[in-house]
């Protein structure tokens, strides 16, 4: 029950690719009743990925290795193993078929480098035979290892589909674990912490974790045992706990982005929306879009980056703009207005803010953020500040504005500004 997980590639530890890969593949096992001991990243170093190697397959009941299975000429996943593993190399017919099926459908020639795919270490299994993903499996005494390619979505596709199935089956004696994420938005990770600190000192059967994911944070509940049926009650019942405690900060739990339950709600109430975006330059709008669906209720937004589109796209009055500024509270309001009688909406929100790194003064600095809701009989402005990089800003102010409408629908008080 105990395994490894080594990921290979120099662009892990340059910093140029974040390792996805071990953090999918520790939640997978975890959430399946395995546990993970140890996770080591290795550079495309023939001596040093042995020496990883030959340490996880003397302490470990399963090892998955992702990575350096390709085609280039520092893919060197199989060589690594048919010298560890005293495995020559051999020429995978099943792997040359389904390569040379790849380059015949593309009307392309069989070049070196594509064969060097095909030669893998005497023994090894292909995962998944008939399908699109490469990769392969070895016993070694009592090890079983699982090499995964490093491109996220097959590696996944195998986890998923084929790895864990085999070990589930092979440690039948696994005990029940589940997990719970909720989501939380507008409060900070140390609030959260305190808020909770007496109800993890009471549950000391259960695990929590407090993970940031910006800008939400995310509350994991994880209990083992062996009555699933209890421990989902046991979980259920300390999720309802959270909720009294944080209230109308959680907006989500499991897989809901906070796009999906603004989308779910507008459904709900069968209420239309548009946007007004000006320093978010459209993430509102995209995200909006990113749930399928979503033309159910989005009637479209308009990107109104400069005073003279903001002025001839949503009616922003040039006196407003002369007296109060792009960044301001009557900007946009009039915006949010602008934009909903433009598309006939029943709700509008618009955005308009200092995202930096320039612009800012010492009377709106950067991350100032105006952001107002329109509807019937209501027009809601709040100012924002928001820090962090550029990116952050304009993430952090389309996230609020998902939530100023969430909490609109609901019934919900709105975070207040300053």
């Amino acid at each position: 029950m105990f395994g490894e997980i080594i990921t290979i590639g120099n662009e892990l530890l340059s910093g140029r690719t974040l390792d996805i890969n071990a953090w999918y593949a520790a939640g997978r096992l975890t959430a399946s009743g395995l546990k993970v001991q140890k996770i080591t990243t290795v550079g495309d170093d023939m001596e040093k990925a042995k020496v990883a190697l030959k340490e996880a397959i003397r302490k470990s009941e399963f090892v998955i290795i992702t990575g350096g299975l390709g085609s280039t000429e520092d893919d060197i996943t199989n060589e690594i193993v048919a010298e560890v593993l005293n495995r020559p190399l051999r020429l995978n017919e099943e792997m040359f078929s389904r390569i040379k099926r790849f380059v015949d459908r593309r009307g392309i020639k069989m070049s070196p480098s594509m064969e060097k795919m095909a030669w893998m270490p005497e023994g090894s299994k292909l995962l998944d035979p008939k399908g699109i993903a490469c990769g392969f499996s070895m016993e070694i005494d009592h090890t079983i290892l699982f090499f995964l390619p490093g491109v996220p979505d097959q590696m996944r596709y195998l986890m998923d589909k084929v790895v864990i199935p085999m070990l589930i089956e092979r440690y039948q004696t696994l005990p029940v674990v589940r997990q719970r994420i909720i989501k939380v938005f507008g409060i900070s990770e140390p609030q959260i912490a305190d808020r909770l600190k007496g109800l993890t000192k009471s549950k000391s059967h259960i695990s929590f974790g407090f993970y940031p994911q910006f800008p939400e944070n995310h509350i994991t509940i994880t209990m083992r045992g062996k009555d699933e049926a209890e421990i989902l009650r046991q979980i259920d019942k300390v999720e309802q706990e959270i909720r009294e405690i944080l209230g109308y900060y959680v907006f989500g739990v499991g897989n809901e982005s906070m796009e999906a339950v603004v989308g779910r709600l507008l459904k709900e109430k069968e209420l239309s929306l548009s946007t007004a975006e000006s320093c978010t330059g459209g993430l509102l709008g995209n995200m909006i879009t990113d749930v399928p669906g979503s033309s159910r209720y989005f009637k479209g937004g308009i990107v109104a980056y400069s005073n003279d589109a903001k002025h001839k796209l949503l009616d922003v009055s040039t006196r407003t703009l002369r007296e109060y500024g792009a960044v301001s509270e009557q900007t946009v309001k009039e915006m949010a207005s602008g934009v909903r009688e433009l598309f006939g909406s029943d709700i509008a929100v618009a955005i308009s803010g200092i995202a930096g790194p320039e612009g800012g003064s010492s009377e709106k600095p950067v991350g100032t953020v105006f952001i107002c809701l329109a509807s019937d009989g209501l027009i809601d402005a709040r100012r924002y500040r928001f820090w962090g990089t550029r990116e952050q800003i304009k993430r952090q102010s389309a996230m609020m504005a998902l939530d100023f409408i969430r909490r609109y629908i609901n019934g919900y008080p709105i975070l207040p500004g300053i």
